[in-house]
């Protein structure tokens, strides 16, 4: 078993840690500040920093579906965040990572596949970018999305309640509701006044809020008492999650998706499941979204 490794990459305005377990991004600063934007992974609320959900988003319905008239069991986003993975090409500036389907993988997921994690600094912003290879001799289904997890508050005087969230130009939008099983069981209009939503523990009491709206490219974390900000950009993701625990958890996290978790009464078909992309063999699915400080 090779040992978990944690890679910095670092430019001249910011630095970022990632680990090669999971593939997953644990730290982004500024250089020559102390502050920390990512979660630090308290296991007290959630041991983790910005897990890579895949092959699966969100939960399936029994925590299974069906394929080829097999049965297949799978927990919440899936099994890669839980891998390791291969180190493909690291420089002071860009790292990337690997990780392939093998026998065990089939086992719960039958295709062959390459996923890719790469993670690039352009002057104050890191892109996270995927790219997924079907391998398989047939056409591949998968979701894939991302979970990065922010410190909110930011600095430990602040107040949760000074902080909100900011969109661009929309006005309403759709949002889905999870039960208590993690699926989707009805959605409803949402106002957006002045493009923000101000945040509060009470909005998670009832798990994450999920958006399946194509306009929505982009949300910033921001604080009423400064500048201090966190700005994702996620262009081509059509689905959008938030969520943090509502125990108190001092994280929050912007979550850019291709998927989203089953509905109540999917008939656990994975061919027919909400989200899924697919892939003919050799095809190629590239993406990224930005994190800005």
């Amino acid at each position: 078993m090779k040992k978990e490794m944690n890679y910095e990459i670092k430019n001249e305005f910011i630095k970022a840690k990632i680990k090669s377990f999971g593939a997953e991004l644990n730290s982004l600063q500024k250089c020559g500040e102390e502050l920390e934007y990512i979660w630090q992974g308290d296991s007290k609320y959630w041991n983790r920093h910005s897990p890579i959900l895949f092959p699966i988003v969100g939960r399936l319905k029994d925590d299974s579906y069906f394929y080829k008239n097999q049965k297949y069991n799978m927990t919440q986003h899936g099994f890669s965040r839980d891998k390791e993975f291969e180190l493909v090409k690291n420089e002071a500036d860009f790292i990337e990572f690997k990780l392939c389907g093998d026998e065990k993988s089939l086992e719960i997921y039958p295709f062959s596949f390459e996923l890719y994690l790469s993670y690039k600094l352009e002057k104050s912003s890191l892109i996270v970018a995927y790219k997924v290879v079907n391998k398989s001799d047939d056409k591949m289904l998968f979701s894939i999305g991302a979970h990065p997890a922010f410190n909110w508050t930011l600095k430990e005087d602040e107040k949760k309640e000074d902080y909100f969230l900011e969109f661009e130009n929309i006005k309403e939008t759709k949002r889905y509701f999870l039960n208590d099983k993690g699926l989707v069981y009805k959605h409803e209009d949402l106002k957006i006044t002045d493009n923000k939503i101000a945040l509060n523990e009470e909005l998670f009491k009832n798990d994450a809020l999920v958006f399946n709206d194509s306009n929505i490219k982009t949300l910033t974390l921001k604080n009423s008492n400064n500048e201090d900000f966190v700005k994702l950009n996620f262009e081509d993701f059509p689905y959008l999650g938030i969520w943090s625990k509502p125990s108190g958890a001092p994280f929050i996290c912007i979550e850019p998706w291709f998927g989203v978790a089953d509905d109540e009464n999917s008939n656990q078909n994975f061919e027919d499941k909400k989200g899924i992309i697919t892939l003919q063999k050799d095809e190629i699915l590239s993406c990224f979204y930005s994190i800005e400080i």
